[in-house]
């Protein structure tokens, strides 16, 4: 028991370095800093290999942590582009043009 003991209290701190590593990438995400976000994104992904390295956590559990952090500061970049390509569509729609109209617009007509 007492080598589990040790093992249990060398690994702790390792694991929640992970867990903190990951709370700090997850709030910078979704508060909208994505420049800080990234660089603590791959923070997170270092500990995470670090960890699983030594074995503290399974392989495939950092693999896991490491797709849904990267697929949450995915999403988060993409919102950016995705408003400003819609800006862009929704303005050439205004212009008046009669090619622009929808095709309900041109069969009332």
């Amino acid at each position: 028991m007492r080598v589990a003991e040790r093992k249990r209290l060398r690994n702790k701190p390792i694991r929640s370095l992970c867990k903190t590593n990951i709370t700090k990438a997850e709030r910078l995400i979704f508060s909208g800093e994505l420049e800080a976000a990234q660089k603590a994104v791959v923070a997170a992904i270092s500990s995470l290999d670090k960890a699983a390295e030594k074995g503290i956590i399974h392989p495939n559990n950092a693999a896991r942590r490491k797709s849904r952090l990267m697929s949450k500061l995915n999403k988060a970049q993409a919102l950016p582009s995705a408003e400003t390509s819609a800006e862009t569509s929704a303005e050439t729609s205004d212009s008046g043009e009669p090619g622009n109209l929808p095709k309900e617009a041109d069969e009332v007509s």
